[in-house]
């Protein structure tokens, strides 16, 4: 093996067990075993009976745990479900050792079929909002609406602070940050991640930054953990590349379903401008900017996102089943191998996007968030804070 070859992974089988995963109030994790990959799956037990199903999915180095504080927001809106990726939370590695874009989406789209909850209201997060624009793109069947915040779809100016951790899918570089870190603590490098996903690191409570350094910590004992990390970095990356049908900005202009999208002006890893181009490019979508969250704007303002998606929901309630859907252009995905089905009808797209001069200063009040901007594609939807 080269210096520059990741380790080979043991199969699943023989892999240690390592300690137990948090499981916060009224949570519950099992673990479900599909062709090729086995997902541990958190949820939270339905308040009523009738209610719509979610899926959330979460970014590069997160987890499950990262939808909990927006699930129980949720509570009484929607029936609530969120994966581990291959490789991350307590799922382990994939068979095939595959973490492409496209592998994670087909681990998606296999759980979601195995289930028989689709049509779901399906969230994304970083790497998870490019799963699932993929996901809401070759299986239109699956998905009911489509939440992204601060989705990881290809820029041609990344900003600084992204760099290094587009840097860790590179040969090599792995294997160089960890000997260079070696001597970090785990409250160093839990402290380094927040800086960088949060747009106020002080928001973070003790107890919260304590469970997170326990589960890194667990993490980090994993054998496969910096595999997981470089090879999903590596496919983020090479997604980035992909022109023609399988291209994500393309893949973009294929969804069907009604889309929230959610961005932070503090956001250090996915650039704010970013949100005026996909509120033009998903066909029915919505823009909420929050001028003072970061990257992980679930995870510090549960509350407005949770206003925001719950405004979806009163948005699109009376359009009801419009019969079968038309099959996005360029047809399903041959690498995903699906064939979509029927779900909820889509507006056209406008063109519009939100407001042209909209930054992370502006914009009046929206939900509980601070500064929270809000807008249809085609008029704002903004309501008063």
């Amino acid at each position: 093996m080269s210096s520059t070859e990741l380790p080979s992974v043991p199969p699943t089988s023989v892999l240690p067990k390592a300690a137990s995963v948090r499981v916060a109030e009224g949570e519950r994790l099992r673990s479900v075993r599909l062709p090729g990959v086995t997902l541990t799956v958190r949820s939270r037990p339905p308040t009523r009976a009738g209610l719509q199903p979610a899926l959330y999915v979460h970014g590069l180095g997160g987890s499950s745990q990262n939808w909990s504080a927006l699930m129980a927001q949720l509570d009484g809106v929607v029936e609530s479900e969120a994966v581990d990726l291959p490789g991350f939370g307590d799922s382990p590695p994939p068979d095939d050792g595959n973490y492409s874009i496209t592998a994670h989406a087909r681990a998606v789209i296999r759980h979601l079929d195995a289930s028989g909850r689709g049509p779901v209201h399906l969230f994304g997060n970083s790497l998870g909002g490019a799963v699932s624009t993929r996901v809401a793109a070759v299986r239109p069947d699956l998905v009911r609406t489509l939440t992204l915040v601060s989705p990881a779809l290809p820029e041609l100016r990344v900003q600084r602070t992204a760099v290094p951790t587009g840097l860790l899918g590179m040969p090599g570089v792995a294997a160089l940050f960890t000997r260079f870190t070696r001597a970090w603590t785990a409250e160093q490098r839990v402290r380094g991640v927040m800086a960088l996903c949060y747009g106020d690191p002080g928001r973070v409570t003790p107890e919260a930054f304590g469970y997170a350094v326990e589960e890194l910590e667990r993490r980090l004992r994993l054998p496969y953990f910096w595999d997981a990390m470089t090879r999903s970095a590596r496919g983020l990356v090479n997604a980035y590349t992909l022109g023609g049908q399988h291209g994500l900005w393309r893949q973009a202009q294929r969804v069907l379903a009604p889309t929230l999208l959610i961005y932070g002006g503090r956001d250090q890893l996915v650039g704010f401008r970013m949100a005026q181009r996909a509120a033009r490019t998903f066909r029915d979508s919505r823009l909420l900017t929050l001028p003072n969250a970061g990257h992980v704007a679930m995870m510090e303002y549960p509350e407005t996102v949770a206003t925001a998606f719950r405004e979806l929901l009163e948005e699109t309630a009376d359009r009801g089943e419009r019969g079968s859907r038309t099959e996005p252009e360029g047809g399903p995905d041959p690498d995903v191998g699906s064939t979509p089905g029927t779900g909820t009808g889509a507006r056209p797209h406008t063109g519009n996007g939100a407001r042209p001069d909209a930054g992370p200063g502006s914009g009046s009040g929206t939900g509980s968030g601070p500064g929270a901007f809000s807008e249809r594609a085609g008029g704002s939807a903004g309501s008063g804070g």
